[in-house]
């Protein structure tokens, strides 16, 4: 029997958004019961995460999630769907495009990265980190010094529009900006034959902001426990911000976006 066609995407951030352990409870098991609800109405349930893919499979265990995604978007863009005997694959060759983007990325922007790099090691308290895999990111001392450290990477970015970055509090991960988040749900919903109109996103941190952006889902929402900038993004393009936490705020946002009748007009 062929599998059933997805009518519309239901994308969720994980840590913060699904699971907030300063919760109680950390996560409500009624979240599951309405996504399979709606996955009986056409939804493809998708996590979208900063979290690696075996990061992600761990936290959905730790928790008690035991309902498979239909795809986790991994590390904020690599996109995955479950394959046989639950190993999870590449989805399309955006996975491969990113990775070579992200090569280039870091070879095409050296003077300006080096250019950052020294700012933050010679004016302020931050660490800026590399790793083994040419990783670059940077670790605030708070929250207000990456904020001053964040305007001056986008004085670089202004002139080179390719320097991007994912923020999560006062963490850090420079990136190529074509693939994030956001590119990363529109990405899917490609390739599964829809739009922007036929994509619910949901987030709590800076992290999240790429897709809580219209031109990749026309319904958006986040938790009570958001960072006050995303509640502001969200508030000002109309979406939803729940009055709870973490999935107790997601049920409610549901409710709010598909109610008795889960899936949108085809």
């Amino acid at each position: 029997m062929a599998a059933p066609k997805h009518r519309f995407i239901l994308c969720f951030d994980f840590d913060g958004t699904l699971v907030h352990p300063e919760s109680e409870p950390i996560y409500h098991p009624g979240f599951g019961q309405m996504i399979q609800l709606l996955r009986s109405q056409g939804a493809a349930w998708v996590i979208n995460t900063g979290r690696s893919l075996s990061q992600t499979l761990q936290g959905l265990a730790q928790y008690g999630i035991f309902y498979e995604p239909d795809f986790i978007i991994a590390q904020e863009s690599d996109i995955y769907k479950p394959g046989f005997f639950s190993r999870w694959t590449d989805y399309g060759s955006w996975n491969r495009q990113a990775r070579r983007a992200q090569e280039r990325f870091a070879k095409d922007h050296q003077q300006s990265l080096l250019a950052i790099r020294h700012m933050v090691e010679t004016q302020t308290n931050a660490s800026f980190i590399t790793g083994s895999a040419g990783e670059m990111g940077i670790v605030g001392s708070n929250d207000l010094e990456l904020d001053g450290i964040c305007a001056y990477i986008d004085t670089h970015a202004r002139q080179y529009p390719e320097i991007g970055y994912h923020r999560n509090g006062i963490y850090l991960r420079f990136s190529h900006s074509g693939y994030s988040k956001g590119t990363a749900l529109s990405e899917l919903a490609r390739l599964l034959g829809l739009d922007s109109s036929a994509c619910f996103a949901a987030g709590d941190n800076f992290n999240d902001l790429s897709m809580l952006d219209p031109r990749h889902a026309r319904m958006i929402a986040c938790p009570s426990n958001s960072v006050e900038p995303v509640k502001q993004i969200v508030r000002s393009y109309g979406g939803y911000i729940a009055s709870r936490p973490a999935s107790e705020g997601m049920m409610e946002a549901l409710t709010h976006f598909f109610g008795n009748s889960p899936a949108p007009a085809a």
